[in-house]
């Protein structure tokens, strides 16, 4: 059963509901790209009027993540995943609706490919960048996923 956003959608409900409550959301994915929304909103902003850090973090992670997630479904191994370090930066205020795209599908893949053909643990850093409505960058997350091969 491949992975689609409707998919990835209903998981965020059940098993992510801060992530489902504040608007986050899968709009596509492929084996490289994953493309992630969240638009800016009374339950999701900050004093700023603008979207929360947090919640720009939440859309970041879970376009990193739907990646990681669908390449271990495509392994058919049983494979653990997790976020070991994160760094983010901010150009602008989020306001509107925000898209971020991580194009580093290929990445996760050969270290999952690599963890199951060494049987130890690898990581791989994620980029996601967020750009709102006009295309102008409102802030760039990377994430450090580790990825072990279970016994």
């Amino acid at each position: 059963m491949k992975l689609n956003p409707s998919k990835i959608n209903t998981f965020l409900f059940f098993k992510l509901p801060s992530a489902y409550l504040t608007g986050v959301r899968v709009k596509s994915i492929s084996e490289k790209t994953c493309i992630t929304t969240v638009k800016h909103r009374w339950i999701n902003q900050n004093p700023f009027n603008s979207i929360f850090w947090a919640v720009q973090g939440m859309a970041a992670e879970l376009s990193t993540g739907a990646m990681v997630m669908a390449a271990i479904q495509q392994s058919d191994r049983k494979i653990s995943m997790l976020v070991a370090n994160n760094r983010a930066s901010f150009s602008k205020k989020a306001k509107g609706r925000i898209h971020f795209t991580c194009n580093d599908g290929l990445l996760i893949r050969e270290a999952i490919e690599k963890a199951v053909a060494t049987g130890e643990g690898e990581t791989c850093w994620m980029k996601a960048v967020g750009r709102d409505s006009s295309g102008d960058q409102v802030s760039i997350f990377e994430f450090e996923w580790t990825v072990k091969v279970k016994d």
